[in-house]
């Protein structure tokens, strides 16, 4: 919910900025309300065999990218954020959810607009854009993700192919990834 405050009259100092609320775990599981979320995390236990608290951070990471493409339209329409196939396998699996998706689309999350799916592999991703196309669009979605939730944590390596590339094949430290600045527009 957004609102407005009046503004400073010119007998008030002006307020400095509060800081900005990283959006939790917690927020993100309440978005998607505690019954479809232990609907997914019982399902993909049982259809994977991995341990609960990994399936769990898969929702999350999930989750966390429909926040990014919701909040962030202006920057991210049309980009292909590439989490892995089993994350898109969670998104899969809430879109058959079509109602309850739909509500989490239009009424939970910030631009409360039906967020569509697009596949395309990731071999085909490799070849459309190019590499420098690939980091100019990862210099656009990796600082919105650190600005919402934090930094990348060891945790959510295995879900960003991205990221995970530049921790363990470049040798970048996931500070250093953190204090990525967006590219201009």
């Amino acid at each position: 919910m957004t609102h407005r405050t009046a503004p400073a009259s010119a007998a008030t100092a002006p307020a400095t900025a509060a800081p900005h609320r990283l959006i939790s775990e917690e927020d993100l599981r309440d978005l998607l309300g505690a019954p479809l979320h232990a609907e997914v995390l019982a399902h993909f236990e049982e259809k994977t065999g991995a341990p609960r608290e990994y399936v769990a951070r898969q929702i999350t990471e999930c989750l966390r990218y429909l926040y990014l493409v919701s909040r962030h339209r202006d920057r991210l329409g049309g980009l292909f954020l590439p989490v892995e196939q089993d994350i898109d396998e969670i998104w899969h699996y809430l879109i058959l959810q079509t109602r309850e998706y739909r509500a989490l689309c239009e009424e939970r999350l910030p631009g409360g607009f039906f967020i569509e799916h697009r596949s395309i592999g990731y071999e085909a991703y490799q070849q459309e854009p190019g590499r420098a196309q690939a980091l100019e669009e990862a210099l656009r979605w990796i600082p919105l993700y650190c600005r919402e939730f934090g930094p990348f944590d060891e945790d959510a390596l295995p879900h960003w192919t991205i990221v995970r590339f530049l921790h363990r094949t470049m040798g970048m430290p996931l500070a250093e990834i953190a204090a990525l600045e967006p590219l201009a527009a």
